[in-house]
């Protein structure tokens, strides 16, 4: 018994020597499962060029991309849980992609502690500037008149703006079309062309077109209207309380990481995506900062796990 209580007050030795230390004893690799240039990998790399000044150290952004952000999301878990890796990601690897693909190298309810959810953005229903459809009404009017009639676009199968308009069409009991995508750039160019009809797309990407007159917007999926587009109803004004829709980028460590670590690393998140200096900038694109708590991202996370996979079911929907 006296080994054994030695061993543990060793154990706990370490592990505070190990988060005082951290992370000055080598680089920390911040996993983003994109491509460069994304919101995600935007995120990811202010909070890179900012946690120095909290940690000193150095702090580097790995681009691991494919199959969704899967590929990204499995090398985080498998890397070693000593706070030298960081996995900062958007909801999709998190509640979307396992739903979608068999055999995935991870369960994202098991296999990571999660620090915190930085930012989120609404998506916006979206039609080109000459469409016939002034209101969320005229559109519904026309799915009602026309089942399956109305085109939707978006940047690939289980994506958020192909989800969204899932949900839109499920809490309406109508439906589109959807077109899919190789990419949200295609997808944006053939709706400015009037190509397609609709589509349900991130506030950040489309603020441009909406600014230079191309894109009309209708209605947007945040919980209250946005200052960039006060005069947008949100869904819930609408009366779909059902479609109030986020993306979000987050922040998580792989399971196991001292919490003495990843308490550190929430507080230092929650001080950087609050400075104005980092907010401001943040909230003149769209986004909306979180900077939630590790229990409240746990929460959130089972909540939209839940309510994906029942959205992808009812659905039918395939990463195909």
């Amino acid at each position: 018994m006296k080994k054994i209580f030695v061993a543990v007050l060793l154990g706990g030795a370490a592990l505070a020597a190990h988060a005082q230390s951290w992370p000055k004893d080598k680089a920390v690799t911040m996993i983003v499962p994109f491509p460069p240039g994304g919101s995600t990998d935007m995120i990811a790399r202010t909070l890179a060029s900012k946690l120095p000044e909290k940690f000193g150290g150095t702090w580097v952004v790995q681009n691991t991309a494919g199959a969704g952000g899967t590929i990204g999301a499995a090398a985080a878990k498998r890397a070693a849980p000593d706070g030298y890796t960081v996995f900062v990601s958007s909801l999709g690897p998190f509640v979307i992609g396992p739903h979608l693909m068999k055999g995935l190298q991870y369960d994202p309810l098991k296999d990571y502690d999660y620090v915190s959810i930085v930012v989120q953005a609404p998506n916006v229903l979206a039609v080109p500037a000459n469409s016939p459809f002034k209101s969320v009404g005229a559109v519904l009017a026309h799915l009602k008149a026309n089942p399956g009639r109305l085109a939707f676009a978006s940047a690939g199968n289980g994506t958020s703006d192909h989800l969204t308009a899932e949900l839109f069409w499920q809490e309406t009991h109508t439906k589109g079309t959807h077109v899919p995508y190789k990419g949200g750039a295609p997808a944006m160019q053939d709706l400015i062309a009037g190509q397609v009809d609709a589509t349900f797309m991130n506030i950040n990407t489309g603020m441009p077109q909406f600014r230079g007159g191309k894109l009309r917007p209708l209605a947007i999926t945040s919980t209250k209207r946005s200052p960039l587009l006060p005069e947008v109803p949100t869904m819930e004004e609408l009366g779909f309380k059902g479609v109030t829709v986020y993306s979000w980028q987050a922040v998580a460590l792989p399971k196991g990481t001292p919490a003495e670590v990843r308490n550190k690393l929430h507080t230092a998140i929650v001080e950087i995506a609050k400075d104005p200096g980092v907010a401001k900038p943040l909230l003149e694109v769209g986004f909306e900062v979180v900077a939630n708590t590790p229990e409240q991202f746990t929460e959130f996370q089972a909540r939209e796990f839940a309510r994906w996979k029942k959205v992808i079911e009812v659905g039918k929907i395939t990463a195909e």
